[in-house]
């Protein structure tokens, strides 16, 4: 089984985030709570789906990453992307994605 994070999209400004250990969801998923068997994927699942009933998150998901010297890589793109930032000028604070991070 691949590792797993779970991510979604705060309902109050879409940013993409990341469950992360303590609960809470970060805007980073190098802060990532990884889920390395299934009851924890499990957890992680119901954990998502009562973050959206409460009406904190969207467009919650289970997605596979690998870690490699420490650092999470997202394994599809569409996932790259949201990990990173846009792959162009966006908005004020929100620089452009690492192309590197993205062709990993």
């Amino acid at each position: 089984m691949a590792d797993k994070v779970l991510t979604a999209n705060r309902l109050t400004d879409g940013i993409s985030v990341w469950l992360n250990a303590n609960g809470e969801w970060a805007t980073s998923l190098q802060e990532a709570l990884v889920a390395r068997h299934e009851e924890a994927v499990a957890a992680l699942e119901a954990i998502g789906k009562k973050s959206y009933a409460d009406n904190k998150v969207v467009d919650v998901n289970v997605i596979e990453v690998h870690e490699t010297n420490g650092i999470l890589w997202p394994l599809r793109l569409r996932e790259r992307i949201r990990a990173e930032g846009p792959t162009m000028e966006y908005a004020p604070g929100y620089p452009v994605a690492d192309p590197k991070f993205i062709d990993a």
